[in-house]
């Protein structure tokens, strides 16, 4: 077993990353937020056109390490600064996609990061909980964001006033993930999407992501305009040629990410 608190393997073009605290249920400390961000910007170092991120043992992120924090006065808003606000910025900010698979419990800071995936996918058996209101505290890490952005103003409040498990199912209901699979469905699931993914336009895939988050606070001449510098961009790259000359020919494309 290796003492790693972030693994990282890179196979065909997907990064996969995995939270790797299995006895502390993929807790966060400052050592794994620094290795996540790491890790995702590693991605696009290396190549990938698309990560999968999940979790080692049978949760996906409880959350931040209370017990390694220890008990009395914090300055918790200089710990979201320095750890928790560079992996939420890596993950609105990377240039691919980013598949999430939640393979168990999602809470706290754990369900913010879960919900930052372009793509989230749900074992049945999983829940997110935002559980901060529980233990005096507010949301963090982009979760307020993140959930009202998806789900609206009052099922946000709902589940930050009350801190309760929200089940896979209510989560699909409510608009915060993609897909719930049974879980032995899940990494294949989330690794065919993950493929899929890897081998779409890549600079193109980018655009659409920085487009959507654009979107959810612009006006729609802001948008228009977004769109259009966007396109200019995607009407000079390789794949649109690709994408083109396939149609015309009758033939699947075969995109570089370029």
């Amino acid at each position: 077993m290796t003492d790693e608190t972030v693994l990282y393997a890179l196979e065909h073009q997907v990064a996969t990353i995995r939270l790797n605290r299995p006895d502390r249920l993929n807790a966060l400390t400052p050592d794994l937020l620094a290795r996540l961000h790491d890790a995702l910007w590693r991605a696009v170092d290396d190549g990938a056109r698309a990560v999968l991120l999940t979790g080692e043992g049978r949760a996906f992120c409880s959350g931040a390490d209370l017990i390694e924090r220890g008990i009395g006065p914090h300055d918790l808003g200089l710990s979201l600064q320095t750890g928790y606000h560079p992996v939420a910025e890596a993950l609105a900010k990377l240039p691919i996609p980013i598949v999430t698979a939640l393979n168990g419990p999602a809470a706290g800071a754990g369900a913010a990061i879960a919900l930052g995936g372009d793509i989230v996918v749900m074992a049945r058996s999983a829940y997110l909980l935002l559980a901060f209101s529980n233990i005096g505290l507010v949301p963090d890490c982009g979760a307020t964001w993140l959930v009202a952005k998806s789900a609206g103003r009052a099922k946000a409040l709902e589940m930050a006033l009350l801190g309760e498990k929200m089940s896979a199912q209510e989560a699909m209901d409510a608009g915060l993930v993609a897909r719930v699979v049974d879980d032995g469905a899940l990494m294949p699931t989330a690794l065919d999407l993950a493929a899929r993914l890897a081998a779409k336009p890549t600079l193109a895939l980018g655009m659409i992501r920085a487009q959507v988050a654009a979107a959810l606070n612009a006006t729609l001449s802001q948008t228009l305009g977004i769109e259009a510098a966007h396109q200019r961009t995607a009407g000079y790259s390789a794949d649109f040629r690709e994408g083109v000359a396939a149609f015309v020919e009758r033939r699947e494309p075969v995109f570089t990410g370029k």
